[in-house]
């Protein structure tokens, strides 16, 4: 007999994934294209009211061109989608919520994008790279020392005839931009598969948690006994799956950094054939960015793993025993009393029972209870009056206050019509004590900006001034001179409230 019944049976499993069912569905077109177009290598989760929106966007956008769409909003096809296992909901590190692709639907889309490569299935590239691997498998599989021996003479020989012949100057040939075209597509088919070979672990790490937490609440065993076997699980979780064994064994080799470097060496000397003159610049930097995939794959299920057992721990020590205690004792108490109960009374006997307790009316409930010692006063102040200072004389406050500027005006402008002085600054540094504090400078800037004659671009020469305390300090201020008009101007200026 034929096994048609075993086959039938496979396929109809196969059938029932979500990842043929979105590839089935009349909406897929419009689906994988949202898909598409939302989600991408740098871009893994949407916010999920942004998802929404885009969604909505992305049907009108395509109703006025007769695009088959469905007549649902965003949010109803977002959760539908979650629904259908092709979208996941989680939250990020800020608190908000947002949508990821699941495992299915990358898979769905690497299936699309492999379909709508123009290029040939069957290739050198792809015949060489099935004979490479099963001969390292073959190798690796050989338990007879002889054959691993002259397997790995072969391979040695080979190698050294060309490295000889190369050292003696032999011709090096690069590869023909078709062949390295070949070999791009069959590289770009398997790094399409990375990011759901490495969402399906981040899924099968949640439902291993989900499993366990579950069944953790089942357990009827006190937690003492209990503890120590789920911890142990916990610890376990990349054993208990396929995917997780596959991820641990990648894991091993992958978190080699000098491995991952070579990586990145030997992609960029592929960038640098010139076949890549016939790749579009996405596809560039889509083979440019295989080890950022591969990194941020691991870093997404380590992550998922560390957060997804942080939690089931702590439900594990939270879990409060002193409450379930007591809820048993009361329980055992109502069994008792109810036992006295029914010895006297009759078969038709009721109790009245309120199923919820009555609201209490109050008002208002005390937050804080009296406390004598808020009330008490503060110790009075000590009189202190004796260790205060000298007030300041008049004379003291306003040689500490600002510009003299009548007093620094006239004495200005009697320097310059006595002549004997050249510049203000010789000006300033021949007037009395008194009027040469460092606030007499601001005044002069002041006046002589009113009558324009600062000029900023002009050398600096010192203004020697004294400050109240009988120390000196010198200024660097830009020169300024003043003729017959100037000198005229400043003698009229008004200094008055209008100033």
């Amino acid at each position: 007999m034929s096994d048609i019944a075993g086959e039938l049976r496979r396929v109809m499993g196969a059938l029932d994934k979500p990842t043929l069912k979105l590839l089935d569905r009349k909406w897929a077109p419009f689906t994988l294209a949202v898909f598409k177009s939302s989600f991408s290598r740098d871009r893994q989760s949407v916010q999920c009211d942004r998802l929404h929106v885009q969604v909505d966007t992305y049907r009108d956008e395509l109703l006025p061109v007769g695009a088959p769409v469905p007549d649902r909003g965003g949010r109803a096809l977002c959760v539908q989608w979650m629904n259908d296992q092709w979208l996941y909901r989680s939250m990020n590190d800020a608190g908000e919520e947002e949508y990821s692709l699941t495992s299915h639907a990358l898979e769905a889309l690497s299936l699309v994008d492999s379909l709508t490569r123009d290029r040939a299935l069957i290739s050198e590239s792809r015949l060489t790279t099935i004979l490479q691997t099963v001969r390292r498998w073959a190798s690796e599989a050989s338990s007879v020392r002889e054959d691993r021996i002259r397997r790995l003479d072969d391979q040695i020989a080979q190698l050294t005839t060309e490295r000889d012949r190369l050292a003696e100057g032999g011709d090096v040939f690069a590869a023909s931009d078709e062949r390295m075209l070949e070999g791009y597509f069959d590289l770009a088919d398997l790094i399409d598969q990375l990011p759901s070979d490495f969402k399906r672990v981040e899924e099968a790490v949640t439902e291993m948690h989900r499993q366990i937490i579950s069944s953790f609440r089942e357990e009827d065993r006190p937690i003492g006994e209990v503890l120590d076997e789920y911890l142990a699980k916990t610890d376990e979780l990349m054993s208990a799956t396929a995917e997780g064994r596959a991820f641990e064994g990648a894991f091993t080799l992958l978190r080699d950094e000098s491995l991952l470097l070579d990586l990145k060496t030997d992609l960029q000397a592929i960038l640098d054939h010139p076949f890549t003159v016939a790749l579009t610049s996405a596809e560039r930097n889509y083979l440019r960015g295989t080890v950022g995939v591969i990194r941020q794959g691991i870093d997404d299920v380590l992550s998922q793993r560390s957060r997804l057992t942080t939690t089931l721990r702590e439900h594990i020590v939270n879990h409060d025993t002193i409450k379930e205690r007591e809820l048993e004792v009361l329980l055992r108490d109502i069994n008792r009393e109810l036992a006295t109960w029914m010895q006297s009374a009759g078969p038709r006997a009721a109790v009245a029972l309120e199923l919820m307790p009555r609201t209490l009316d109050v008002a208002h409930l005390r937050e804080r209870f009296y406390d004598p010692g808020l009330e008490i006063p503060p110790p009075p102040l000590g009189d202190t009056s004796h260790d205060a200072p000298e007030p300041p004389s008049l004379e003291d406050i306003r040689r500490q206050g600002g510009p003299s500027l009548e007093q620094l005006r006239l004495a200005v402008v009697e320097a310059f019509a006595g002549g004997g002085v050249n510049s203000v600054g010789e000006a300033f540094n021949g007037l009395e004590p008194e009027l040469r504090r460092p606030v007499e400078i601001l005044g002069l800037l002041h006046m002589a900006r009113q009558i324009g004659v600062l000029d900023h671009e002009r050398p600096a020469e010192l203004f020697q001034t004294i400050r109240p305390d009988g120390t000196s300090r010198d200024f660097q201020v830009p020169r300024m001179t003043l003729d017959e008009q100037d000198t005229a101007a400043l003698a009229a200026l008004s200094l008055g409230p209008d100033r």
